[in-house]
């Protein structure tokens, strides 16, 4: 059957439960659409043709069950969740040749479900970026329009999602880096709440943000796949002790007397009038559903960038502490005593956006300047947490725009950290209230995506899913294709 690169999850999935397509006819085509799109899109960092092949052959022996209905399915993977005996290299030079010797609990739940990862994909170097150009490795390109950036630091996951190199992937979100990809890359991107995942085996950036989740190219997709790797594990002492929800159960279209917020702050100086316009068109959209839109105000949004990049530095300056040159990851050779082993081992390992974090973090921490930084910041945080703490008090979802602008070309902020660190203004609130948050495509400007981005209370993805499903069903935004996929 051609074009399977074409086809969502829930179609490949119908294919292989009914014995139309093999799970290694599947595999083996996915390998030849990466081959034929990689110059093009840089997605990939390592690629495991032979493991996957060899796992398809194992699915079609067995045969599909009703128990593993993603069994076949490939799904790529974001190359700072560890391995075994497969590269993971989180976009550095610190960890150019590192092999774990374990899976990651997300990487075993994926095995258990029978999803197939076809390779490690690029990101920011240690998942510290919004464009992707600061892997050691390669920029990736997005999927629409090859001179824009994909967004970051999950830019590999949703180019290889929207240039079909893959139906689905697994990314992490510290401060947006799972929705403003998908975002500027038009296919939808889901941050569960903070412990619904676990982070056992997720390379750590901020570890009291950072969070693992599913890029697909539609809603039900996207809650298929965190079906499956969602759920509490003791390895991981953030994990909820909650059962998971079937996030498909509701997926029914009516959102009838739903109650959506859209807070002012999110569509003020800054956002572009396109992107604007196309939130108003997504709430006209909500309220001809049924769903009742009023706008809040979330008063301490403004904080929200300065104090995520003091505290998450700070966070990523203790978590990096471990790549000293000495256990495991890039040693220098030109080290000739301790002292040179961790200083120039760290100085020729990280790259300058990661040493811009760890100097920013190190300060905020350091005695002279602890209170008049890290702990307003922490402060901030809070006020943060209760802005949103009361709109959930009276409202189901929050709904604004993902990303100010569409995607940008390359080079065009990568070198003005401020404009960098503002992209993510949208973003960032959520991963300090621990809440999900999701982007589904609301329209385009220039030729290039528009995210519309959902906030839900905790643990209730399952909102959050059927409204954007009922969005999606309404709308056509997901159906247009890059030019990479045939679009026009």
């Amino acid at each position: 059957m051609s074009e399977l690169y074409k086809k969502n999850v829930d179609e490949l999935q119908s294919l292989l439960t009914k014995k139309e397509i093999s799970a290694v006819e599947l595999i083996t085509d996915t390998f030849d659409r990466i081959e034929s799109t990689e110059k093009e899109i840089d997605a990939f960092l390592t690629l495991n043709k032979e493991n996957a092949l060899k796992k398809a052959e194992e699915i079609d022996e067995k045969g599909i069950t009703s128990e593993k209905l993603l069994a076949g399915i490939p799904i790529s993977v974001k190359d700072n969740i560890v391995t075994k005996d497969m590269r993971t290299t989180a976009g550095s030079k610190m960890l150019e040749n590192f092999v774990s010797v374990y899976d990651a609990a997300v990487i075993e739940k994926m095995s258990e479900a029978g999803l197939i990862n076809v390779g490690k994909v690029n990101l920011d170097e240690f998942a510290m970026g919004g464009t992707t150009e600061n892997s050691y490795f390669k920029p990736t390109k997005n999927a629409w329009d090859q001179t824009k950036v994909p967004g970051g630091s999950s830019g590999g996951s949703a180019a290889s999602v929207a240039s079909g190199q893959v139906p689905a992937s697994i990314g992490s979100d510290t401060g947006g880096s799972i929705r403003q990809p998908a975002a500027f890359n038009g296919i939808v991107g889901m941050k569960p709440t903070y412990g619904r995942v676990s982070r056992y085996g997720l390379i750590a950036f901020a570890s009291s943000l950072d969070q693992i989740g599913p890029l697909t190219r539609t809603v039900k997709d996207n809650a298929l796949i965190l079906n499956a790797i969602s759920g509490h594990d003791p390895k991981d002492s953030t994990s909820a002790k909650l059962a998971v929800p079937d996030f498909t159960a509701n997926l029914t279209g009516d959102i009838k007397g739903m109650k959506i917020a859209v807070p002012e702050e999110y569509l003020k100086d800054g956002v572009a009038p396109d992107v604007c316009q196309a939130v108003q068109e997504a709430i006209k959209t909500f309220e001809s559903l049924g769903a009742i839109v009023e706008q809040v105000s979330l008063p301490h949004t403004k904080y929200g960038v300065a104090a995520y990049y003091i505290i998450s530095s700070a966070e990523a300056s203790s978590n990096l502490q471990r790549f000293d040159g000495i256990r495991y990851g890039y040693r220098s050779p030109e080290a000739k005593s301790l002292e040179d082993v961790y200083v120039m081992s760290r100085s020729e390992g990280f790259g300058p956006e990661v040493k811009r974090r760890i100097m920013l973090g190190t300060f905020s921490l350091s005695e002279g300047s602890y209170d008049a930084h890290f702990k307003k910041a922490s402060q901030a945080r809070t006020l943060i947490r209760q802005d949103f703490d009361h709109v959930f008090s009276e409202y189901d979802l929050i709904i604004g725009p993902t990303t100010p602008t569409v995607a940008y070309g390359f080079g065009e902020i990568v070198d003005d950290p401020v404009a960098m660190y503002m992209a993510d203004v949208l973003t960032v609130p959520s991963n300090f209230a621990g809440l999900p948050g999701m982007s589904v495509p609301c329209g385009f400007s220039e030729g290039l995506p528009i995210g519309l981005q959902l906030l839900g209370k905790h643990f209730d993805e399952d909102t959050m899913y059927r409204a954007a499903y009922a969005f999606e069903q309404a709308t056509d935004f997901h159906k247009k294709q890059p030019a990479i996929l045939g679009g026009k």
